[in-house]
């Protein structure tokens, strides 16, 4: 198997030869078949976009989160910007200064969750691992880990809170979500 080097944020990385262009036959079947099943219930054709309960929610990419479950929100409610450890992120502020300028947020909810893995392993343990798992030096890779999830969950809510094209008058909150019970608590 050839190999090739690419840069990736600067870095230069080994990778197996694989080439972009070929679609990989039969690897997302049960998902597309899925996909023919959801088109039959399909509701959403036409929707405008806005979050129409005003809701923003920032939270992990972890499966065990249903954002819109959480808060008895549906499909058109919210809108949802995901990210390991939930963090306030210039990405995740990008999306919130959009949707309260543009899509009817009016309240940000910021949603970390208990036995996250970027706020219980070391930097260097989730470089190590996924070192061994990709075959391939990954101690280059930043991963943000969150040494103190509470202080880190009210360091993310000022941010929010203090940034220039978020008005006052939205509402900003930080939440903790525990998967084992599904409970949300309001911490700020």
């Amino acid at each position: 198997m050839g190999h090739l080097t690419d840069r990736w944020m600067g870095v230069a990385v080994l990778r197996a030869g694989r080439s972009a262009n070929v679609r990989p036959v039969g690897d997302f079947d049960d998902l597309l078949a899925a996909n023919k099943s959801f088109v039959t219930d399909f509701r959403l054709a036409g929707f405008d976009g806005v979050a129409h309960a005003g809701v923003a929610i920032v939270t992990c990419m972890d499966s065990r989160i249903e954002p819109l479950g959480l808060f008895g929100l549906k499909a058109g409610d919210a809108k949802i910007f995901r990210n390991p450890g939930g963090r306030i992120t210039p990405e995740a502020l990008e999306a919130l200064v959009l949707g309260v300028h543009m899509l009817g947020v009016n309240r940000i909810l910021i949603v970390p969750h208990t036995r996250c893995a970027v706020a219980t392993h070391t930097e260097q343990e989730l470089r190590d691992r996924v070192s061994r798992s990709a075959g391939v030096d990954a101690t280059w890779q930043r991963f943000h880990v969150v040494e103190d999830q509470i202080a880190s969950l009210e360091e993310d809510v000022q941010a929010v809170r203090s940034h220039p094209l978020i008005p006052e008058t939205v509402r900003v909150g930080g939440f903790l979500y525990d998967v084992d019970t599904g409970i949300v608590d309001q911490r700020f």
